[in-house]
């Protein structure tokens, strides 16, 4: 957070009392603005929209729209905006629901004032982030030629590549869903298929470009916007981009490792998100878009071959130098009634499980067989819900690292 800048606070609570008590304890916080109130959960939305807060304190318990409905609405439509529970209940539910919503903090009322200010001082430096992110993002013409509409220049945006050493666990389905998430106006992403000989981004989107990202390779010291955009898929219903692998198998051969690491490299500069889908063996193309990675997710099921493939994968990442910070693990159709749960998975391969995407066939299956991602219309569903816990991680990591490097280039200076 920039020396001067403060935290501007909105908060949101159906009592008078409250709100004047949480006002007047921050009007002695010097890095900490008041920048408006509200009764309900409506009000909160359309304040927000107004005041433009970079924290809302939100009651969860409110007549018109609980304070998750309404975090859920806010986060939908201010993706920086960082939401902190208040809450008379310490309920565990109650607290998994708010987090699914993209609530940043969880705090039980009445809160301690210590507590609360440090939890609006790690929201805060949170949402500036984010902002500031989105600012340097905004199109700016690159030197000898103009930006094309929907492309930007300026932060470098974040590849985050889906890969499991298990084939069949859920990969493509997790990258085009979490793709479509994490797209809005001010963070573009784009999903590249690097399963290059049978990958199945485009069928799961119900698309069929004539170009793919074999047309890109031979021209990768000469890319810009233009040529990008001409090779990209529009999909149109999610505002996704889309990079298709060859349509033919023996097209996988045009794409080296070095050719796709440059290809990354460049759509990094264009867009927020970069989700890359791979295949489960670890080609030189593989190895490149993980090597080019700033995230990894690695999925994983209750079956034993895929818990003990990551177990492996993680090894071998400890032998490359990768940290395992950089590691999102995940469980993929998880279902209650088979006895290996998260916990004793985390715990056997030393790694967190920070996001449970729960056995949802009905939706999963549905939609892949249309050609329709499930989400964001599923949201409310078991594997939607899941999906949008996988976000709000994706969203914190990227976060953090940006705040590391922040930190790393003030040291440096």
């Amino acid at each position: 957070m920039a020396s001067g800048d403060k935290i501007r606070v909105l908060i949101v609570d159906d009592v008078t009392e409250t709100r004047e008590n949480i006002r007047k304890l921050l009007q002695f916080e010097s890095d900490v603005e008041v920048a408006g109130m509200a009764r309900t959960g409506k009000e909160a939305i359309q304040i927000s929209l107004d005041a433009n807060p970079d924290v809302i304190l939100m009651d969860i318990n409110m007549p018109d729209m609980d304070g998750i409905a309404a975090t859920e609405a806010i986060r939908s439509r201010q993706p920086a905006v960082q939401v902190v529970i208040l809450s008379v209940q310490n309920d565990q539910n109650y607290m998994r629901r708010a987090m699914l919503a993209g609530a940043r903090d969880f705090l039980t009322k009445p809160s301690v004032g210590d507590e609360l200010i440090s939890a609006i001082r790690r929201a805060g430096v949170i949402a500036q982030s984010e902002r500031a992110k989105v600012a340097a993002a905004q199109p700016v013409a690159p030197a000898g030629g103009v930006a094309s509409a929907g492309f930007s220049y300026g932060a470098r945006g974040k590849v985050i590549t889906v890969y499991s050493p298990k084939g069949g666990v859920g990969c493509t389905t997790l990258a085009v869903n979490l793709a479509v998430v994490l797209n809005n106006d001010d963070t573009r992403v784009a999903l590249v298929d690097a399963n290059l000989q049978f990958g199945n981004v485009a069928i799961f989107v119900n698309e069929q470009g004539k170009n793919s990202i074999a047309d890109l390779a031979p021209r990768v010291d000469e890319l810009d916007v233009e040529i990008v955009e001409e090779v990209m898929i529009k999909h149109a219903a999610s505002g996704v981009h889309i990079l298709a692998a060859p349509s033919r198998p023996e097209n996988a051969e045009k794409v080296t490792g070095d050719q796709l690491a440059k290809i990354l490299e460049f759509l990094r500069q264009i867009y927020a998100y970069v989700i890359v889908d791979t295949s489960s063996y670890l080609t030189d193309n593989t190895l490149a878009a993980i090597d080019e990675s700033d995230l990894i997710i690695l999925p994983t099921t209750q079956e034993i071959p895929s818990v003990i493939s990551s177990q492996l994968f993680l090894g071998l990442l400890q032998t490359l130098g990768t940290e395992r910070e950089r590691v999102l693990f995940v469980m993929n159709r998880f279902d209650k009634r088979i006895n290996i749960t998260p916990e004793r998975v985390a715990e056997n391969l030393k790694q967190e499980v920070v996001a449970i995407i729960p056995l949802d066939e009905q939706t999963v299956v549905k939609a892949v067989n249309q050609g329709v991602p499930f989400m964001p219309e599923s949201r409310g569903q078991p594997a939607g819900r899941g999906i949008l816990q996988l976000a709000e991680k994706v969203r914190a990591r990227v976060s953090a690292l940006e705040a590391d490097g922040e930190a790393d280039r003030k040291d440096r200076r």
